[in-house]
């Protein structure tokens, strides 16, 4: 069984014991939280269940890691000016397991 949930404006495809990446949580390494926001589920038989918008049930996860993504390089040139300008960003993501599924 899988189901595609809506968690903070990304969609992430869920199945139990799976480790998932996720923009960055405010939780601590180690805290337990709740999904609850799910568009389709589909069971191990076929039987596939559309939210409009959502479907009732949760998830609890469990935060397992905290850290950055690859360095996004930004140029910004003027040609024939002399003018550049750069810079760099590094995201920041939260990788989640999750423990449970109950829809």
């Amino acid at each position: 069984m899988y189901a595609i949930a809506d968690f903070k404006g990304t969609q992430v495809k869920v199945t139990t014991g799976d480790t998932i990446r996720v923009p960055k949580l405010a939780e601590e390494v180690g805290a337990s939280l709740t999904i609850d926001k799910f568009l389709m589920s589909v069971a191990d038989d076929g039987t596939v269940n559309l939210g409009r918008p959502y479907i009732n049930g949760s998830a609890t996860a469990t935060v397992v890691d905290h850290n950055h993504d690859k360095t996004i390089h930004l140029l910004h040139k003027k040609r024939r000016k002399g003018y550049i300008k750069q810079g760099g960003h590094r995201q920041k993501y939260s990788m989640i397991k999750i423990d449970s599924i109950a829809l």
